[in-house]
């Protein structure tokens, strides 16, 4: 099962009570920080692309890399195409070694815009309206409005996620969040 949602949506509080519930949960967005800063031949090909400023002492240099890719959609698409089969790749390992699970999790963030949703047997989108997950980021961040505004214009927008999902979760301070991924679980368990 693929998990997404937009930045501040709650998309990690889910997938943490999927996990308290038992269920291994594949967290695509920091398995790819790490791959950047551990697969030799993953590094390689993000050198090359983005020129040697793209390491420092070996680690990716997050901001060089963001200032590259966030002015130029065409390199971050580039960058995306070196970086995305990596994860796949790795997602895949992973899920094998899930075999007593009942099912199992991939949580990303652009689960549809990587198209990691063609490989899911059901999608979830953690709904939140767009106020309430800007007040979220900008409080855990400390950013300002308009740098919250500037990551989110570059997800795909929750109306088309909503058009996409198999399920939908709201997260929206008005819904119980607990009853809804306790139905979801419960749902699951009695297809497989």
């Amino acid at each position: 099962m693929g998990v997404t949602g937009g930045i501040g949506s709650g998309k990690t509080l889910v997938c943490n009570v999927f996990g308290r519930l038992g269920i291994p949960v594949y967290d695509a967005d920091s398995r790819a920080k790490w791959l950047m800063d551990h697969r030799e031949s993953l590094k390689e090909k993000i050198a090359g692309l983005l020129g040697e400023g793209a390491y420092r002492a070996g680690k990716l240099d997050r901001e060089y890399v963001a200032r590259r890719v966030f002015s130029d959609g065409e390199l971050l698409e580039r960058l995306n195409r070196v970086v995305h089969p990596e994860v796949r790749d790795h997602y895949a390992e992973w899920v094998t070694k899930q075999a007593d699970a009942p099912y199992v999790i991939e949580e990303a963030a652009i689960l549809f815009e990587s198209g990691a949703d063609r490989f899911m047997d059901m999608t979830v989108l953690v709904y939140a309206p767009e106020q309430l997950r800007l007040a979220r980021v900008m409080e855990r961040d400390g950013v300002e409005e308009k740098e919250v505004r500037q990551r989110m214009s570059r997800q795909m927008s929750e109306e088309k996620k909503k058009e996409l999902a198999d399920a939908v979760i709201f997260n929206d301070e008005k819904a119980m969040l607990l009853p809804q991924i306790i139905t979801l679980h419960q749902r699951i368990l009695n297809i497989k």
